[in-house]
């Protein structure tokens, strides 16, 4: 299996109109209402979502015992009926599905598979230590069950096997330069609580070779601050080739702080000499949630008049075809 974020990783097969998308909670528990409005847009889209009924189990704050979520997961994996799997959200609990999952038999039936928040320990392990391809992107009762909750561009060149395509980020995206520079390398990363989390066990996060994305939500600037120096430290940043921030939402002190967000980072990062972006919306988001894939390989250049991030492979096994999207 791979040992560097730089191996090639297997592309699963592309997503259709028509095919099957199975339904998995592998964290904390969901509410049928906000499972079954996300599920009618999937439809909208030409897509057949699939669940357990099972996915409604509670246990504490989780989807149900570790050995439901496992078995969940894994028989998502093994059924030919389903080409892609999204998780209905994230919350807490994946960690515990790390030393449950039979990785070989995922390996063996490899697809589609996306989320953000906790699901990134998922992310991050499958595109590691499986060495497929995932999707650091919508989930079902966060993002599709809201309006306006899903960047649809992102979403199908991502899943849909275009090569060649680009997110175009000007300052109407939201995203801002913070460092000026260029870089290509594997794209990577996900939620910085994690993705620090993960240090020291066996699932650590493998940087190197990468364009590292961050995010998270309501987490203090000392606290990302703690965190991104505790990946400095752990020497996760010496060999990222560049790093893209998300829209950190609600990442304040205080509403009238008197400092920025921004020069927190500046403050940690600025002496690694790296291409940084701020404010890309994928994971925690104000609306339209940017579809990313972790482990294929991608350019990101910063200027002061913009930023772009230019995946030169496709992520999913299909024609190559070329798309921009925003």
């Amino acid at each position: 299996m791979p040992s560097s974020s730089q191996n090639p990783r297997l592309k699963p097969p592309s997503l259709h109109r028509g095919d099957t998308v199975g339904i998995v909670a592998p964290a904390s528990n969901i509410k049928r209402e906000l499972l079954e409005k996300g599920c009618a847009v999937l439809r909208e889209l030409g897509y057949k979502p699939f669940y357990f009924d099972s996915i409604l189990d509670q246990d504490l704050y989780f989807a149900g015992s570790v050995e439901r979520r496992a078995r969940e997961l894994e028989a998502m994996f093994a059924r030919d009926d389903v080409q892609a799997i999204i998780c209905a959200r994230g919350g807490y609990g994946a960690n515990y599905l790390l030393p449950a999952l039979n990785l070989q038999n995922i390996c063996s039936h490899a697809k589609i598979f996306m989320g953000y928040s906790d699901i990134t320990t998922l992310l991050t392990c499958f595109a590691d230590s499986g060495g497929f391809v995932t999707f650091h992107g919508p989930m079902v009762t966060k993002d599709f069950a809201v309006a306006g909750g899903v960047d649809l561009v992102s979403l199908q060149a991502a899943l849909t096997g275009l090569s060649q395509w680009e997110l175009a980020l000007e300052a109407d995206s939201g995203v801002k330069p913070l460092v000026e520079g260029e870089a290509e390398g594997v794209l990577y990363g996900g939620c910085l609580s994690m993705l620090v989390a993960s240090l020291g066990t066996s699932w650590e996060i493998r940087t190197d070779g990468t364009i590292l994305f961050v995010e998270d939500i309501s987490a203090k600037p000392y606290q990302i601050d703690r965190m991104l120096m505790q990946l400095k430290l752990a020497g996760k940043l010496g060999g990222v080739r560049g790093i893209v921030f998300g829209e950190m939402l609600d990442c304040l002190q205080t509403q009238n702080q008197g400092y920025t967000l921004e020069e927190v980072i500046l403050r940690v990062l600025g002496d690694l000499n790296l291409p940084i972006a701020f404010g890309l919306r994928s994971g925690h988001v104000s609306r339209q949630n940017i579809t990313l894939p972790i482990g294929v390989k991608a350019a990101l250049r910063v200027t002061a008049d913009g930023v772009s991030l230019k995946f030169v492979e496709a992520a999913t096994t299909a024609a190559s075809a070329s798309v921009r999207a925003m």
